[in-house]
Parts: C-alpha cells; structure tokens; sequence
C-alpha cells in the first residue's frame, strides 16, 4: 500500500488529484468545528452525555464529532447514505427507475440527479426534526421560528455541501469521494478513542498492567483489522467455460472464466441496517424526551448496544441476538435485491457460457441460488464477529469507543478500494503512455 502511494506522488496527474483530495478533506474538518448559529452548544453537549447513552455514538463517530458539536456539517452525508439505499430499493420496486439503470451511463446520470434531490428533501426533514425535537428541550439559545428556521438551513446546506465535496473528489480527485468523506469523519475521532482509552485503563495504574491493558487493547483492534480484511477480500468463484462458435472463418470462445461471489455480498450494509431499525425508538423517545412506563424503558435499555454483556444486568443482553437475528436477515434480504441469480444464467446462456457440470438456465440459477445462499450466511456471521468484539469489550470492561465494527470495516474497505482505484489509474495512464510511444 505505501508503495503504490509512492509511486503515485511520482505521476503529476495523481498527485494532482491525492492533493485535491487532501485540500478538500481539510475543508470537511474546518467545517466540523463551523457551529450553527442559534444553537447553545455547551447544553447540547451535556443533555448528550447524560441521556443519550449510546444510542447516537453510531451517528456520531459518522460525523467525526460533528453531531455532538452540533456544526453545520451535523448531519453529514447520511442523508445521501439513505437516498442511496432508497434508490436502490425503489430500483428493484419501480419498472421506469430499472429502465433507467438500464440505459446505460444516461440512465444513471439521472438516477443520481434524483438522489441527489431525495438527499435534500432527507435533510430538510432530518434538520427540522432536529431544530423542534432538540430545540424545545433547550438545545437552542431561543426557541423561536427564526432560530428554527436558521438551524434546518444551516443543516441542509452542510449536508449537501459535503454531498458536493463527495462529488467533486469522485470527479477532479482519487475517486470515492463519498465514502472517503464518511471515512475522515470516522478515523477524525480514534485519536480521542485512544486518548479515553489510555485515560481508562493505563493512566495511573502500575507498569505491568498498563502494558498488559495496551497488549491487550492492540491486540483487539489488530483481529479486528485483520477479519475484516479477510471478510472483505473473501470470495467464492465460480467457474464458467464458454463454448466455441464459428463465425465467418474464425472460431469465437472456447475460454474460461468465472463469477466472483462475494463472501461478504452485502458489505456493510446489513450492520447499518440492524443498527439504524434498533436505535430508531431510542432516538425517538430521546427526541420526545418522555421516559414513558417502565416496561418500555426496559425496551429502550435492551435495545441500547451500550447495555450489552454487563455481567450486572445480563438480561439486556437480549439485544445482541435480535442484532444479530437482523443482521443475518438484512444480509439475506440486501443480496437478494442487488443480485438475481436467474438473470446472472441467463445472461451466460446467451453468449454461450456455461457452468461445467451444470446444465444452462434454471438448473444453473438454482445452482447459484444455492452457493449464494451458503457464502450469505459465513458473511453475515463474518460480520456479526466482527461488529460484536468491540460490543463484548464496551460491556465487560466498559471500553466504550466510538470506532466499533462497523467503522472498522467501512474504514479498511474504502482503503482498499482507494488503493486499487489509484492503481488502475497508473495502469491506464502507463498503458497510454506505451500507445503514444
């Protein structure tokens, strides 16, 4: 990696393009700090540490603390996050959105035109709930209609300012750009992770067991880091020989192939998924701030991640299975709707391609449903490991971070992406060198 890295410095046109990029992840960083007008952040602050628990961190180390400091980039890029996923749902529901992502480059210009509006319409809803639901409870300095309307503007234009920036990296930078502003904003809070951890358990305690709780602690992060590089490159090929054809004086095909299958189809997505369905009535009560009959605070207490493995109250711990029921049901559910087995055969019996041992068509498709359906599930377990570990520490030796599985993965998943993007750059750009030669 630190190769490559070097290599490209060495090529103008990408350096030109990673310094960009860097130009503008220090505009994102600036913004993080820029606070909404009207907005008495001290208060916020505290009613944050007291009340929410651990039902927003999810969404706060999403913003690289911008949440929490109540910044114009507060709502940050998850408004586009859940366009996103909705277009891609409303894909698979709408007959003229499918024609769309059809038509090719077109169709998809405009599909992302469309997403770029929803992301808006999210954020304007999003904010206002925000300036009511927050600023009732005193999150404002006044609780007027201007301070209101100043708050929901303020928070939408961040969030599609960052969408822009997303953008703009895509084109003129590494590419990416969206995920590699979500991932700024995550790594942006593990120095304080680490600064709270060393608080925790190495500051003032004997050498032995300081060195013993940072042993422990690298190692933690290290099988963290290295499953979830293991769960992402992880796949299951499938091979596929295509069968010679004779056109005018040349015989066509006859070579091999094969359909790489995803271990982990569904990235990240199922975790985001779980996550956001179970904080949902948490950040709802919070917003109400109505602490409701006993039973339901029970509700909230198990369905809040922070709870979970305290071996005082293991009874909360009823919330990890669910998590991790949802977990394999939305991995499942995600797959199912972005890849369709049957128009994957059908599409290799048209040009001739063919599963050896396996007849084309639906005997195929089944055969794909069937290896489909197994990587799934050694995915979504490979998750749900690798989300739990940081969930399991936070609850036995109360080591709360802000950087858990999800980030982890999302963090490790857009280097390498990066990388790879990087390198296909240089590799177009030494291939036109060799044709201009």
């Amino acid at each position: 990696m630190l190769k490559t890295l070097q290599n490209a410095f060495k090529v103008k046109e990408i350096r030109k393009k990673l310094l960009y990029t860097f130009l503008m992840l220090i505009v994102i960083r600036l913004g993080t700090q820029l606070p909404v007008p009207g907005v008495d952040r001290e208060y916020f602050a505290n009613w944050f540490s007291q009340m929410m628990g651990d039902s927003f961190s999810f969404l706060d180390a999403f913003t690289g603390g911008s949440f929490l400091n109540m910044s114009v980039f507060a709502l940050n890029i998850t408004p586009y996050i859940t366009s996103s996923i909705i277009m891609q749902l409303l894909t698979i529901a709408i007959p003229k959105l499918e024609e769309m992502q059809k038509e090719g480059e077109d169709g998809r210009k405009k599909i992302a035109s469309i997403t770029r509006y929803v992301t808006v319409g999210l954020s304007l809803i999003e904010s206002a709930a925000m300036a009511i639901g927050f600023g009732r409870q005193g999150l404002l300095e006044k609780f007027n209609a201007l301070n209101v309307i100043t708050v929901i503007v303020a928070l939408t234009a961040g969030s599609a300012f960052l969408m822009w920036i997303g953008e703009q990296i895509t084109e003129n930078g590494v590419g990416n750009g969206i995920s590699i502003v979500l991932v700024i904003n995550i790594i942006s809070r593990i120095p304080q992770d680490f600064a709270s951890l060393y608080e925790q358990f190495m500051k003032g305690k004997s050498v032995a067991t300081a060195v013993l709780a940072a042993v422990i602690i690298i190692a933690i992060i290290l099988i963290t880091v290295v499953l979830t590089i293991m769960l992402n490159g992880a796949e299951r090929r499938i091979p596929v020989q295509y069968a010679k054809k004779v056109q005018g004086r040349k015989t066509v095909g006859g070579q091999s192939s094969h359909i790489p299958l995803k271990v982990n189809t569904g990235g990240v997505i199922p975790i985001i998924f779980a996550s956001s369905l179970m904080q949902l009535p948490v950040v709802i009560a919070s917003f109400v701030n109505k602490s409701g009959p006993l039973w339901w605070q029970r509700i909230l207490q198990t369905l809040n991640s922070g709870n979970w493995f305290k071996p005082s109250a293991p009874g909360y711990s009823i919330g990890a299975v669910i998590y991790i029921v949802l977990v394999i049901f939305f991995a499942y559910f995600y797959t199912s709707i972005t890849f369709n087995p049957l128009e994957v055969a059908n599409n290799m019996k048209k040009q001739g391609g063919f599963v050896p041992g396996i007849r084309p068509g639906k005997p195929t498709s089944d055969y794909l449903t069937k290896i489909l359906n197994y990587i799934i599930f050694i995915g979504a377990v490979g998750l749900i490991i690798v989300a739990i570990i940081p969930i399991i520490c936070n609850g036995i030796f109360g080591a709360s971070v802000s950087f858990g599985g999800t980030s982890l993965i999302i963090i490790v998943g857009v280097i390498l992406e990066t990388i790879k993007q990087i390198e296909s750059q240089m590799l177009v750009r030494n291939y036109k060198g060799f044709l201009n030669d």
